[in-house]
C-alpha cells in the first residue's frame, strides 16, 4: 500500500492512537484524510476532514461510507474499554454486549460498508487496531479481551477473503498505550505516535500484521508453548 497519495478514513480519530494516525498520514503525504468522529464540530486539525460516524449505528456508518466513497485506506481504530473485576458479576453480559457493539461489530459494520469502494479503487487497504488482550485475559478485562479476540478472528477471515480482490488487511496488536485512557496507571506504555508510524511503515511494506511492543511479542511467542501466558496470566505481573 502506497501511503503517499492515498485517501484515508480513520475511525476514532479525535484522540489517542486515532489522532496520531491522522498526523502520521499527513506527514506521509496522504492526499486526503477523513477523521471519523461522533462530533465533527469538536474536531480541529489542519488538512483533515471531520466526518460524523458512530460505529455502533448502521445508518451512520452507511452515510459516512457514501460520503467518503473515494477512500482507499480504512483504519478501524475506534474502540472502548471497560473494567469489571469478576466474570461472574451479573453485569458482565451487559458490559460484554456494549464492548462487542464497538470493538467487534463496529469493525464488521465499517469494513462491510467501505470494502466495496476499496475494491472499486483497485483494492486499497484496511488496518484493524487489535490488542494484546486478544491473547491474555487480564483481571477485570475479560469482556474486553473477548471482543478483541473476536476482532482478531474477523480480521484473519476478512484478510483471506479480500486478498483475492487486491485489498491488503493488516492487524495491529499492541498493549497499553500512553493516552488519556491510561493516564494515572503505573504501567509500561507505548508511544501512540510510534505505534502509528510502525503500522503505516508495515502497511507500506505489504505486511499483514504488526506486533508493536516487546510485551506483545512475548505474548504471541508463548501461544504454542506449554506455559502460554494465557494459561498463567499472573506471570505477566
Amino acid at each position: 500500500m502506497n501511503i503517499k497519495g492515498s485517501v484515508a478514513f480513520v475511525t476514532g480519530a479525535n484522540r489517542g492512537l486515532g489522532r496520531e494516525f491522522a498526523l502520521e498520514l499527513l506527514a506521509r503525504r496522504a492526499a486526503k484524510i477523513y477523521a471519523g468522529v461522533r462530533t465533527p464540530d469538536r474536531f480541529d486539525m489542519d488538512g483533515v476532514v471531520p466526518v460524523r460516524i458512530d460505529v455502533t449505528d448502521e445508518a451512520s456508518v452507511a452515510a459516512a461510507a457514501a460520503q467518503c466513497a473515494d477512500t482507499t485506506l480504512l483504519i478501524n481504530n475506534a474502540g472502548i474499554g471497560r473494567i469489571l473485576e469478576s466474570t461472574l458479576d451479573p453485569a458482565f453480559l451487559a458490559q460484554a454486549r456494549e464492548l462487542f457493539e464497538t470493538n467487534f461489530y463496529g469493525i464488521v459494520r465499517v469494513t462491510q460498508a467501505f470494502a466495496p469502494a476499496l475494491v472499486a479503487h483497485g483494492g486499497g487497504a484496511i488496518v484493524n487496531v487489535l490488542s494484546d488482550a486478544a491473547w491474555i485475559p487480564r483481571r477485570g478485562f475479560a469482556a474486553y479481551s473477548a471482543s478483541k479476540s473476536a476482532a482478531w478472528s474477523y480480521t484473519n477471515a476478512v484478510r483471506d477473503e479480500l486478498r483475492s480482490k487486491g485489498t491488503q488487511v493488516l492487524g495491529l496488536h499492541v498493549g497499553y498505550l500512553d493516552t488519556d485512557l491510561t493516564r494515572g496507571l503505573d504501567l509500561k506504555k507505548s508511544d501512540p505516535r510510534d505505534v502509528a508510524a510502525q503500522t503505516l511503515q508495515a502497511l507500506a511494506a505489504g505486511q499483514d500484521e504488526v506486533i508493536a511492543d516487546e510485551g506483545t511479542w512475548a505474548l504471541k511467542k508463548s501461544l504454542s508453548t506449554a506455559h502460554a501466558f494465557y494459561l498463567e496470566p499472573a506471570r505477566l505481573g
